[in-house]
Order: C-alpha cells, then structure tokens, then sequence
C-alpha cells in the first residue's frame, strides 16, 4: 500500500524541525557552565525542543490521518503507531516515546525540569530528533520511489 501525503505540509514541518535542531546545536556548542549560569539560554533550549518534538508528532500525525492509521491515544501512542505500521523500528519507537513523555514534562510540569537534563539532551540525545527526521523522510523518498 502506498502512503498518502502531502509534500508541502511535510516540508514546512521538517523545515521547523531543522530550523530547530539548528538553534539547539548552537546551545550544546556553548561552555556548560555558560549555558547552565543564563536563564535565557536554558529557556531557548526548552522552546525549540518543544518545537522540534511537536513538529515531529505533527509529522507523524499527518501520515496517520492521512492513511487512516489507528488513532494515538496520546503524544506518545502516535510515535506506536507508526511502529505499528512498519514505519519506525520497535527500539526507536521507545526512544521517540520517551522523547514525546519529555514534551509532555516541558510543557505541563516545566517548574520541574532539571537544568542538567536540558544540558544532557543537548549534548546526547538530539541526534534522536536528527535520527527521527532521517528515518521519516528517508521511508517517504522510499514510498515515492514504488
């Protein structure tokens, strides 16, 4: 079965998630003393993971609705459906789950966030959110190639 989709909406999305992960690297290249000292750069950091996470969801939800997949139940649950259907591998579906849980902890309990943990996705798990554009746009080149 060939996926639907529209090239345009993905496009805008995965240009949110590079113009993203672009502004958290810079972030991750500073001194960790420097980033953990401003308030300034800890909030940036915040936002453009919000925005990176949500406009990879957003992805994943275009191609659910799009191709009738089941319906998540949560932020969570969408990044299981497309394991479901054979897009992401089941390991890097825990991965992407538990990015989506962060989102999820940023946005709703985001009095409780560890400053070093911001730090630590900086420097070691970003490359999930790259990991994730690569894998997603790599299966669709796929999908038009059938």
């Amino acid at each position: 079965m060939a996926l639907k989709f529209d090239k345009e909406k993905i496009t805008m999305l995965s240009s949110e998630i590079f113009d993203a992960l672009m502004r958290l690297r810079e972030l991750a290249n500073l001194p960790k003393e420097d980033f953990l000292a401003s308030p300034h750069y800890i909030a940036s950091a915040k936002y453009f993971l919000i925005v990176a996470i949500e406009a990879s969801l957003d992805l994943c939800y275009h191609l659910i609705s799009k191709n009738r997949f089941r319906i998540p139940h949560d932020y969570a649950d969408t990044f299981r459906v497309m394991g479901e259907v054979g897009f992401f591998d089941k390991d890097f579906v825990e991965k992407l789950v538990e990015m989506a849980k962060f989102r999820n902890r940023l946005v709703h309990i985001y009095w409780d966030v560890d400053d070093e943990i911001i730090c630590e996705i900086l420097t070691e798990d970003i490359r999930d959110i790259e990991e994730f554009v690569d894998v997603y746009m790599k299966s669709l080149e796929a999908e038009e190639g059938k």
